[in-house]
């Protein structure tokens, strides 16, 4: 389990998440077929406090460190490609709304004793905000909600009218118009349909600036930002679909071991295998390299430099691809076991969903080479693009 996965800090939270493997794979099937986690995996994450990865620790959260919040991705992900990808969502949505919206939102939102909401949604392709009664009618559609079947409320991204100023609008899920329309070749267990609102009005505390890197509770780790969070999920979870896809390639060619033909004395699938290995560990190495230097600047203080902003975009673009790369292998040399219903099926499946994410498009590709070259020096990281500093 995890072989050859092991990294040089670990946490309870990640502890935790690797003792669910089990559960998540036991019921990994029944996600994918019904669209949406079976309820026990549900329970078992909020028993666990996994949804509570990175809300502030004043309001009973984890508040983890990116390094150690890889590592709790990367174990979830192993287990179920699916869950992995509904926790990174929610605890992204709900761990920044928890520091980033006002005080009234966030004592009705987090309330001592209960268990945690599960912020789910979309942060792109933004609708429309009008500025109403000390609040906002939002309205707009949205795909690809990630996990929103899970969530109690939405997270949203939205314009303002007059103004441009992007917003996050956290709204509870029964005031949106669920489309339920998760019809798709992989992730189909994370239930990330897709929602409209129609003049949906949302206190003005229940929103916060989209891009914003200054928190109103918790430390220093809400310097990353949304995007920050979104590349340590979408990096953790490429690591553990990576790594199960290998582990799994690797039992079934032990199992068949001694026959005539078998890849275990194949020359070249050995050499394949290697292969695979190394392009995985690779992107590992440089994730952790990246993130690792970053958690230097945060526990300064600091908000991250525009070379770390461009490293962390790298590290991730650059896994995502490893993943993909790793993926195409063993489906090939898995043969017609991965044709056929099973966990290797699903997880070439899930990859080629979690591919497609835009936090790994090549347009964020060509702004590292941008940076990196040195013809960007007047510009900033905001989101995934470069724009005058």
């Amino acid at each position: 389990m995890l072989a050859g996965a092991e990294l040089t800090t670990s946490s309870e939270l990640a502890e935790r998440a690797r003792a669910l493997i089990p559960l998540l794979d036991a019921n990994a099937a029944y996600a994918d077929t019904q669209g949406e986690l079976a309820p026990v995996v549900v329970d078992a994450l909020h028993e666990q406090g996994l949804f509570g990865m990175w809300v502030p620790e004043v309001l009973g959260g984890a508040e983890l460190d990116p390094v150690r919040s890889l590592e709790v991705l990367e174990n979830l992900s192993y287990g179920d490609a699916s869950a992995g990808w509904v926790v990174m969502a929610a605890c992204l949505s709900t761990g920044t709304g928890a520091a980033y919206l006002a005080d009234d939102a966030v004592a009705e939102l987090f309330r001592p004793g209960q268990r945690l909401p599960v912020i789910a949604g979309q942060g792109t392709r933004p609708g429309v905000a009008v500025s109403h009664d000390g609040g906002f009618l939002v309205s707009g559609s949205w795909s690809f909600a990630s996990g929103l079947l899970h969530g109690t409320h939405i997270h949203t991204l939205a314009i303002i009218e007059g103004t441009g100023e992007p917003r996050i609008f956290v709204v509870p899920r029964d005031k949106a118009t669920l489309l339920g329309n998760w019809d798709v070749m992989g992730l189909r267990g994370t239930g990330s349909i897709d929602y409209t609102l129609d003049n949906v009005y949302v206190p003005d505390g229940y929103s916060h600036f989209a891009v914003t890197q200054d928190p109103k509770r918790g430390g220093n780790l809400y310097h990353v930002g949304i995007i920050g969070f979104a590349e340590i999920c979408h990096s953790g979870w490429a690591l553990g679909v990576g790594r199960r896809l290998l582990d799994e390639l690797s039992e079934l060619v032990q199992s068949k071991a001694g026959r005539p033909g078998a890849q275990a004395d194949s020359d070249s699938f050995l050499e394949g295998f290697a292969k695979a290995e190394a392009t995985l560990r690779a992107a590992k190495a440089l994730l952790l390299e990246s993130w690792r230097d970053a958690q230097v600047a945060l526990d300064k203080g600091e908000h991250l430099s525009r070379r770390q902003h461009t490293l962390v975009r790298l590290s991730l673009t650059n896994v995502t691809a490893a993943l993909a790369e790793v993926a195409n292998f063993v489906y090939l040399a898995a043969g017609t076991t991965a044709l056929r219903r099973g966990t290797i099926q699903r997880l070439v499946r899930d990859v080629h969903a979690g591919t497609q994410h835009v936090t790994s498009s090549p347009a964020v590709l060509q702004n590292c080479g941008r940076e990196l070259v040195g013809v960007a020096n007047d510009k900033r990281w905001q989101f995934l693009d470069l724009v005058p500093a």
